[in-house]
This record gives C-alpha cells, structure tokens and sequence, in this order.
C-alpha cells in the first residue's frame, strides 16, 4: 500500500499539479485508487470507454496501436509518466492499447473524479492541454533520427501568431491582383487580368511556402535530450541539440503581448550556451515539462549509482547479482552481404577510393562530400580533360589524314614520332600530379568516430598533419547544418561539436544528421559505461567494509565484557563515553579515513572493535 506522504511526493514532481499546495496534493492522493498490473496484463485496449486517468508509480507500461497483421509500437512509459487524459478531455474512445511489460503499479483516479479535479482546480486545465497538443503532434510527425528507446515527451512549434505575421505581407499583397481583375474588367483588355493571375499563383505560393516553414520548425524534449529543429525546404536545416544532463537552468521570458496571449521564450541554458524556445505556446507549462525531465534525468542516475552500489554488496557477500547489460552499437548502415558478394572487385576499388563514410569495427571514418573535392580540383581536372580531348583529336587527326603517320621518315631518312601526340602526355605529368595532390588533400581530410574518442584529423601531403581529438563523454552539446540549395540537394553539411570551451567541427560531410546522431549514440553509450564503472574501487572497498559487518554482526552487537582490573582502573572522559554509547545504544561506530589502508580502530579497554 503507498502511503499518503508518498503519493503527495509522487504528484508534486508531475508538472500537470504544479501551482497546487501540499495540502491540495495531500487532498487529490487520498482520492487516487491503487491498480498493480502483472507482467504482459493490459490496462486498456484500443477503443475502449475512457474509465479514468492513470499515472505509473512503479514498473512500466507499453503504448502500441493494432493493426490487421500486427501492431504500431508507438512509446515506452515509466514512472512518473501519465495516460489515458486524451479520451478524456475529448470524451472519444481510447485511442491505443497500453499493456505492462513488468510487474507494475498504477495510480487511477476515476473518470468522475478526473472531472471533479479539474472543476475544482481550474489552473490544471493549461497543463494538461500542453501535454495533450504535444502528444497529437508528436505522434503526427516521424523522425528517423530519433532512437530506438527514446520517446518524446514535448514538442511544439511557434505560437500561431508567428504564422499570421508571415502571412500579412502575402496576404496584403492580394490586392495587386484585385486591382488589376478590377482594370481589367474596366478597360476590357486581357493583359491585366493575365498579369494578375500570375502574380496571384506567385502570391498564393509564398503563403503557402511562409506557411510549412512555420510547419517544419520543432522544440523537441525526449527522454534523452532538448533539441530545435528548424528547416527551410530546399536551402537550409539545422539541428541543435543538449543532452538533458547538460542542462543548468530553464527560464521564461515575456512581454505584454506573450502574457495577454499566453506565448513566451522559453530559455534551456547548457553549459555552452543556451537553447532558445521563442514564441512557445503556454511557456510556463512548457518549462515546467522540461524541468520534470531534466530532474527526472538526475534522479535516474542516482538510482542507478545505487543499483551498482547494491550489485557491489551482493558480489561480496557471494549472493547472485543481475549483470546490466550496455546497450549494443549497431552500425547506422546496415552492410548489404549479399550486394557486396555480387559487386565485381574492380567497381569496389574504384567506390572505395571515394567512400565518404568508412566503418571498422567500432571505427567510423568520415571524409568530406564529393563536391568539395570538385570544387578544389575542378582547375586541375579540367585542364586534364582539355589535354586528354587533344591527344585524341591529334590521333584522329593522324588516322584520317593520308599524307600524316605517328612515325614519320625526316630528310635525313631516320624515323620520328609526332611531336605534338609525344609532348601532350608529357605535358599532362604536372597536371596528374596537382589532380593526385588535391584528391590526396581531400581524402587526408578525415574525421574519426570510436567507441571514446572523437578525431578532426587535417593533414597536408607533403606537409604537417593537425590532429585535434577529445573524449567521447566530454561532449555538451552538438548541433548540425546544411546550408544552401548545393547543401541541401546534395545533403551535406557541418557538424559542430562543443567540447568544454573548444569546439571541434566536421565540416561538409555526408548526411549531417546522421553523423551527429552516430557521435551521439556512442556518446550515451559511453557515458553509460563510464558511470557502471565510475568510483568502482571506492564501491568495492567500501562495499568490504559493509559485508565484513554483516558477516560479524553478531560479534559487533554483543554485549561488552569488561574484566575486573580495567573496572577497578579509572577511565578517561573520552574512554566512559565511548562505553556508555556502546553500552546503551548498542551501536558501532568508527571514525577513520578511507584510504584503504589495514589498520585497527580501537574503542574502550584491553576487548577492542577492529574492521
């Protein structure tokens, strides 16, 4: 049975009761009805009648959605997370079906007593809307980079005000056409009104372009990380994006106008900077999600220090500990066996010698787009072509003339080669060796992804190399561009990387995105691994020291046999207290640093406690 203390400490970490007192909290926990649900038992399926509203206290719940041949996997909730309010704010049916996939603990308030609550506590109404409209947009928009564990918990795009002040000068402009229609229909002349059709379908397309480049900007915070995405179709996209454990503060900014229209700035500052949300819809609610997960974030790690901690313990007292396994490193693209068997080896050299994206193991070399080494050798390369196409003018040239041969007899009657046909090849030598140094500068260009470590490798043929590395885990915040029709056609662009106060930069590779969400998948795997292993010797000694009393405890909590000569000799101040808390309180105790070292810590007379 959860008490009410904790269920008043469960609700005031949900940010859908933030602004509410303890003793409200304290009111709506002893309205809350206790469900557990075994391994594999579903708690509704898809079209049922709302009963009420659930809230996970322990375990965890799968939401998916069926299907004729199947089902859609749609997200994974946990503690602290919340279903089933959808349904009922739009009094509709359920919409997926939720199931447990371990032995779980749900806390349920009725259908009756969801409608009391929120008549009772009008100011609860904005939080859950914000929750709502984030989810319909979340399952309305698919992005591949996402991963496979990863489920967001907010997302919005700019308030709509945004989109109405893009719309007022195409919109205003409409009256060009009118007026011309207007003079067309006057003067009876068919110029004008053609005239105003094209620049009313111009018009007409700047709204409508104005308006999905509204559509294609996102702030994004999923269990793992805060993200902005912004997109402008056929020029521009970028990604920026901070780990949640990076965050240091979320704030909120208003004018006059924000607050009469309830729209803001939300501000994540990171350890690099800051990531701003401007022009949120409800900015309050907005932080106030962010701030949960961000929290949330924290006391996972915590829990997991713990369970390590517990683990450690366990192992020293020989009892069976459950080995967590880190999560695997599948390679972002998957090698076609069967394709690369049937490739003939000639057409693979030849792809190798350009392969921007080369994977080894763990390894994952990048090389810049193809387009920047047509940009650096297009001068060598086109004078090459230009020789190429006169050696085999000049030789046609020789073949169709009757009266002119390769080898000719001079006056002296001694043969020679034509001159011209022999001295383009040699004038061709520099020009292979400036093509062979560019495409060698282009291919030493290299940037370097392992399972800890990052390199910006730069090296100059013939010339000093300039490696910059940083450790994988070190990483506070990443973000991605591409930049330009050429850019975006192509999909290539630069990865920035911000390390402490450097930032490190992979610049024009292929598919941004996808680099930056390869740098931070090993990251998180990294940081996973780092912290099972972090203060490991610290765990173990004093995971030692914890199984060694264990072991003795019935030696530690005896009573203290004090012989007669040591009752016959006075004892110090020191001494009799240190006795008389033993004696009463039946405790042990010590106080000595933790170094590791063998030594005795003795308390009393001649019978001392020794660990």
């Amino acid at each position: 049975m959860i008490e009410l203390k904790q269920r008043v400490i469960f609700l005031d970490k949900i940010h859908l009761f933030n602004g509410l007192k303890e003793e409200q909290l304290s009111g709506i926990g002893q309205t809350l009805v206790e469900k557990e649900m075994a391994a594999g038992q579903i708690v509704f399926k898809k079209n049922d009648k709302p009963d009420g509203f659930y809230m996970i206290f322990k375990g965890r719940v799968k939401v998916t959605r069926p299907r004729e041949d199947g089902e859609d996997f749609l997200a994974w909730l946990v503690p602290g997370d919340y279903f089933g309010e959808e349904a009922l704010f739009e009094n509709r049916n359920r919409s997926a079906t939720i199931s447990a996939t371990e032995d779980t603990v749900l806390l349920f308030l009725s259908r009756d007593g969801f409608e009391s609550l929120l008549k009772q506590h009008e100011k609860l109404k904005p939080n859950f809307k914000v929750a709502i409209k984030s989810r319909k947009l979340a399952r309305s928009t698919k992005f591949k980079w996402l991963g496979k564990n990863e489920v967001i918990y907010f997302i919005a795009r700019r308030h709509v005000l945004r989109l109405y002040q893009a719309l007022v000068t195409p919109v205003l402009s409409m009256l060009i056409p009118i007026l011309l229609f207007v003079w067309g229909g006057f003067t009876g002349a068919t110029t004008p009104f053609a005239v105003g059709v094209v620049v009313l379908i111009g018009l007409l397309g700047w709204a409508v372009w104005n308006a999905i480049d509204w559509s294609n900007d996102y702030y994004i915070v999923t269990n793992q990380r805060v993200i902005w995405l912004e997109k402008v179709i056929g020029l521009y996209d970028s990604r920026q994006e901070a780990p949640l454990g990076t965050i240091l503060s979320v704030g909120v900014e208003t004018d006059m106008i924000g607050r009469a229209l309830d729209f803001g700035n939300v501000i994540v500052r990171t350890f690099v900077g800051k990531l701003e949300f401007d022009y949120v819809d409800h900015p309050v609610q907005a932080a106030d999600m962010i701030r949960e997960y961000w929290e949330r974030t924290k006391a996972i790690t915590n829990i997991s220090q713990q369970e390590v901690m517990r683990n450690t313990i366990r192992q020293k007292l020989g009892l069976p500990v459950d080995k967590r396994e880190l999560p695997a490193l599948p390679p972002v693209v998957p090698v076609d066996e069967k394709k690369l068997t049937e490739t003939p080896l000639w057409i693979l050299a030849l792809a190798n010698l350009f392969k921007l994206r080369i994977e080894d193991g763990g390894t994952v070399t990048y090389r810049k787009h193809w387009i920047i080494l047509v940009q650096q050798a297009w001068k060598p390369m086109a004078l090459f072509l230009g020789a190429v196409f006169l050696l085999l003018w000049r030789i046609y040239f020789l073949i169709a003339s009757p009266d002119r041969a390769f080898f000719q007899v001079n006056a002296a009657g001694a043969t020679r080669p034509d001159t011209i046909t022999l001295t383009i090849p040699l004038l061709m030598m520099p020009i292979i060796f400036w093509l062979w140094y560019e495409y060698t500068d282009w291919k030493n260009d290299t940037f370097m992804v392992t399972s800890d470590e990052i390199f910006d490798i730069d090296r100059k043929p013939f010339g000093q190399e300039e490696r910059r590395a940083a450790q994988i885990e070190n990483i506070l915040s990443t973000s991605y561009k591409r930049d330009g029709f050429i850019a975006y056609a192509f999909n290539y662009g630069t990865v920035n990387i911000s390390v402490g106060g450097t930032q490190l930069t992979f610049d024009n590779v292929l598919d941004p995105a996808g680099v930056q969400s390869d740098i931070n998948r090993r990251r998180m795997v990294r940081i996973a691994k780092k912290n099972e292993d972090a203060g490991s010797a610290d765990r173990d000694r004093f995971a030692t020291w914890l199984a060694a009393y264990h072991q003795n405890i019935e030696d530690f909590t005896a009573p203290i046999k004090v012989s007669a000569e040591s009752q016959s000799k006075p004892a110090d101040a020191e001494q009799q207290l240190v006795v008389k808390n033993l004696d009463d309180d039946d405790t042990f105790g010590f106080d000595g640093d933790d170094s590791g070292d063998s030594q005795d810590q003795s308390f009393g007379g001649g019978d001392g406690w020794s660990l």
